[in-house]
């Protein structure tokens, strides 16, 4: 067996655990009321991270590219409440024109 498939094994019993863990320690019972609200935040606050990384980051630097337009594009029409396609296609002509341009 490779190394890679020995770390994604590791990765999948260690997740495993963890995920199996909360209702064991839990048993039966609610989350205290201190971690709900925590617990509500990681979501949002795991998607904020994965956003800034892809659009700003490029391997260990920081850039502005097509990308970071296309998510600007993206925003403008999340603030005029367009629906979910709109976003996706407003963002990907967005960063398409700017590639065009010689932007990133």
């Amino acid at each position: 067996m490779s190394e890679i498939w020995i770390v994604v094994a590791v990765i999948g019993l260690g997740t495993m655990a963890i995920k199996g863990s909360g209702p064991v320690l839990l048993g039966g019972r609610p989350l205290p009321s201190r971690l709900t609200g925590v617990v509500a935040l990681l979501a949002p606050a795991l998607l904020a991270a994965l956003v800034a990384t892809t659009a700003l980051g490029d391997g260990q630097q920081i850039v502005a590219n097509a990308r970071l337009i296309g998510l600007g594009a993206a925003v403008v029409a999340l603030i005029l409440r367009a629906p979910v396609l709109v976003v996706v296609l407003a963002a990907a002509i967005a960063a398409a024109i700017a590639r065009l341009i010689g932007i990133g």
